[in-house]
């Protein structure tokens, strides 16, 4: 029987359900921490908040979530655990780092310069994938990559190897992060030259992207992607929903339908200071919040001639397909 690892321990695969495969419970930017007196973290507050978006996302049918969050940016799998056992959603956390512009931090950079870094960071994945986080005891889901926008850097290329070394010996699922629809192709053929399966492999924010011939090169390698940033608009090179709509509905009616899955990558809770936000932006972003596709986007589709079961593939079928290694329908 495949096994998944939750936040509150292994399930199988076949019990996920309506997935929401890219959501982030809490999230800080590194240095966050800095700003301790001014932005505290009230976890009393933040708790009863998140049980809120836990249940909303209930509401819809929603099982599981996969919270991709990266160490360094806040992850915190004693809350989740916390979410988990209060709503009985299913949580998955992950290990793995986000990408060098917005989450490198000084300490793995430093370690490179004294040549350890890479196997470092092989041996952190191992202690966290084999026996837990830290002293939770709570063991990641996935591995989170990411690169930058239009390069995967050397720091980056560390993380990639080492967590490919790892994915070989476990078979754990890689979940990765592109930078305003770039890198995706360049990121699977860097996997695939490191060994990695295509089939435990999502490449994620594809939707940054508007064109389908690049999210089609991804799909052809046997890689499901995502389509995963719904409601992000006008910020951090994100397009408007209905450029994210238009390709999703031609690669559907193209039959790719059995390798995308879709979400928000939602921040539901900032660490550190509210962000300072003009009023333009925030009515901008008002629908990144993790019902806006059950509430908005699938009517949309439905009205563009997808039907109930692609809808249903795109939550279910292809996330289960992922946690299971099955090898994605690739077209011909």
């Amino acid at each position: 029987m495949n096994m998944v690892e939750t936040v509150t321990g292994p399930i199988p695969v076949s019990a996920m359900g309506k997935t929401l495969a890219h959501e982030h419970f809490i999230f800080g930017y590194p240095g966050y921490q800095g700003d301790c007196t001014l932005g505290p973290f009230n976890e009393r507050e933040a708790l009863d908040q998140a049980i809120g978006i836990a249940r909303e996302m209930m509401s819809f049918g929603v099982r599981t979530v996969v919270d991709p969050t990266p160490n360094e940016c806040g992850r915190n799998p004693g809350f989740l655990r916390k979410i988990a056992e209060e709503t009985g959603l299913q949580i998955i956390c992950a290990t793995g780092f986000y990408y060098e512009g917005e989450g490198a931090t000084t300490y793995f950079k430093f370690r490179a310069a004294l040549g350890s870094a890479e196997e470092e960071i092989y041996e952190m994945f191992k202690r966290e994938i084999t026996e837990g986080i830290g002293e939770t005891g709570i063991k990641p889901g996935i591995i989170k990559l990411a690169s930058s926008l239009n390069e995967i850097t050397d720091y980056e290329r560390m993380f990639f190897r080492a967590a490919a070394r790892i994915h070989k010996e476990t078979g754990i699922i890689l979940l990765t992060h592109t930078q305003e629809g770039t890198m995706g192709p360049e990121q699977a053929e860097l996997l695939l030259e490191l060994g990695a399966d295509p089939a435990r492999t999502i490449i994620g924010h594809m939707c940054g992207n508007g064109n389908p011939a690049y999210h089609k090169h991804v799909m052809d390698l046997g890689f499901r992607i995502g389509f995963d940033r719904f409601g992000l608009q006008g910020i951090v090179g994100a397009p408007m929903d209905e450029d994210r709509i238009k390709p999703l509905v031609s690669l559907i009616k193209e039959g790719y339908e059995n390798q995308i899955i879709l979400s928000h990558d939602t921040v539901n809770i900032w660490l550190g200071r509210p962000l300072p936000m003009s009023d333009q932006l925030a009515a901008m972003i008002g629908n990144w919040k993790p019902t806006h596709l059950f509430e908005n986007i699938i009517p949309r589709l439905m009205e563009l001639g997808v039907n109930q079961e692609q809808i249903d593939k795109m939550f279910t079928d292809n996330v289960e397909g992922l946690f299971s290694g099955y090898p994605a329908k690739v077209r011909l």
